[in-house]
């Protein structure tokens, strides 16, 4: 039995709602066959979300780790290839912090790369009905951060641990208007339900294009 920890992320920037948390939450309650799941709300703060985030390893032991944030605006579930070690805050998070050119860790790599076969999980994702693409950018934000924090941890204390970042589209009562692209939570979790199989049976990522021009 694969032990999967999946977290999502606290509302923040006057929302009342954040669909990671929400299909996080989702999946853990009605888990892929085979896979024990444990979700873990983080914090949206610098610094904090990352001792969230250790604890909660800690506390679970995975053997997969999948970090969820919200991307508002995109129109499905993208799959992070990369993580940077910058944060850069256009927005404060949710403890009023808004750094910037700061290290998540300092002296540590300029970037990492995700440990998870993303390709596999997007074309999974996309054979469960979901909208999906990889992502290049996980921008500069607190989703970075906690992307960066798990790839440094699973680097240098976690061996044989696979992990990575995926962002989710708004949620359609964040956007009643119907004015930007959204995806009920139930059809997020459907689709990180896919990625965790794929993510736990795939030794060797596709060998397919997923790349961008810019």
């Amino acid at each position: 039995m694969t032990r999967v920890l999946i977290t999502g992320f606290e509302p923040f920037c006057g929302e009342s709602v954040n669909p990671s948390w929400q299909a996080a939450s989702m999946v853990a309650a009605e888990p892929p066959a085979g896979l024990t799941v444990t979700a873990v709300q983080l914090p949206c703060v610098f610094g904090e979300s990352v001792v969230a985030l250790r604890r909660a390893v800690r506390e679970s032991g995975p053997d997969l780790v999948v970090c969820v944030g919200q991307a508002g605006g995109r129109p499905g579930v993208t799959v992070e290839r990369i993580a940077v070690n910058v944060d850069d805050a256009r927005i404060t998070d949710n403890a009023g912090a808004a750094p910037v050119d700061e290290p998540v860790v300092p002296g540590g790599p300029a970037a990492y790369f995700s440990t998870l076969p993303i390709k596999a999980c997007v074309a999974a994702i996309r054979e469960a009905g979901v909208p999906a693409a990889v992502s290049n950018t996980a921008g500069t934000f607190v989703c970075n951060h906690v992307a960066y924090g798990l790839a440094h941890l699973i680097a240098t204390e976690l061996p044989g641990v696979r992990g990575g970042f995926v962002h989710v589209p708004w949620a359609p009562e964040q956007v009643p208007d119907g004015t930007a692209a959204a995806l009920p939570a139930a059809t997020v979790a459907q689709g990180l339900r896919a990625l965790l199989l794929a993510a736990a049976a795939t030794a060797e990522d596709l060998r397919v294009t997923e790349g961008a021009t810019h």
